[in-house]
């Protein structure tokens, strides 16, 4: 059996592929190795994953966030061989080549991951080429769920939400004080998820020319700040894969028309390609 995942900050999908071409889909938290050792990830997979595990698993392909440099990929590695110690075929890769390999298969083009976080990179048809290097939450993070709700908390404590949509937020949240933001932000774990947990507000408020514009402008923020930076950018499509980008694509398709972009695939989850992808390679 082939243990395929796509990891993010928020969730993880899995692909438990048998040897009878069958497949079985997992979901369970995500990981980041900047967060959790390799002790926790394990116990989580024991938990959630095992026992969905009905066959003995040959091959690991993982994909995921914080997985920057060999240190950050044993910590996986590690995990997984504490979980299935007779699994000798474990491959960790970041979760940008996880995208450009289930969007853009065997061709050259540019690939944008858009969730809790964001990031990009050239791809060459085998390996990222090039990559206009992420910031991660605090510094960057442009389009992604956490940079929204960021923005829409920041609006909410500098007063600057127009009182209706001031009201529902309060509605919906409950009335937010500075010191509790500051505490989610700065003392408690994954400040990321918990900004992005605000982005779904703004989803269903985004008829609203405040929110649109807020929007639209962290959209071209993404743009201005990265895509637009890698050479001959408008000879390529630009493929977009997590759920900001699904769920926002016509405002994003809107953002690349105005930068005489072209857009290609738009995938909610690069976990299809990946499948599809890793298949055809075994």
């Amino acid at each position: 059996m082939i243990l395929i995942a796509d990891s993010g900050s928020s969730k993880t999908d899995w692909r438990l592929v048998a040897s009878d071409a069958s497949i079985q889909q997992v979901k369970t938290i995500g990981f980041n190795p900047y967060y959790q050792d390799s002790t926790s990830i394990a116990e989580e997979l024991k938990l959630q994953l095992l026992p969905k595990v009905q066959e003995s698993i040959t091959q690991i392909y993982y994909y995921g966030t914080g997985i920057t440099n060999l240190e950050k990929s044993q910590v996986l590695i590690d995990a997984f061989k504490t979980v299935f110690p007779d699994c000798d075929s474990i491959h960790v890769h970041n979760d940008m080549l996880g995208a450009a390999r289930a969007l853009a298969g065997h061709h050259s083009g540019i690939v944008c991951i858009l969730g809790t976080g964001s990031n990009s990179c050239f791809y060459d048809g085998e390996q990222i080429a090039h990559q206009v290097p992420p910031l991660g939450f605090w510094l960057g993070d442009e389009g992604s769920g956490g940079h929204l709700g960021k923005q829409l908390v920041l609006a909410y404590l500098h007063k600057d939400l127009p009182m209706d949509l001031r009201d529902k937020f309060e509605k919906r949240y409950g009335a937010k004080d500075r010191l509790e933001i500051l505490d989610n932000a700065y003392h408690k774990p994954f400040p990321n998820r918990y900004f992005a947990s605000f982005s779904k507000f703004l989803f269903d408020n985004r008829q609203h020319p405040f929110v649109y514009r807020l929007l639209f402008d962290a959209f071209t923020d993404f743009f201005e700040k990265y895509l637009l930076k890698y050479p001959e950018v408008s000879q390529y499509k630009i493929h977009f894969t997590g759920s900001v980008a699904f769920y926002y694509s016509d405002i994003l398709r809107q953002v690349a028309a105005s930068k005489d972009c072209t857009v290609g695939i738009i995938a909610e989850t690069p976990i299809a390609g990946l499948t599809l992808y890793h298949q055809q390679t075994n």
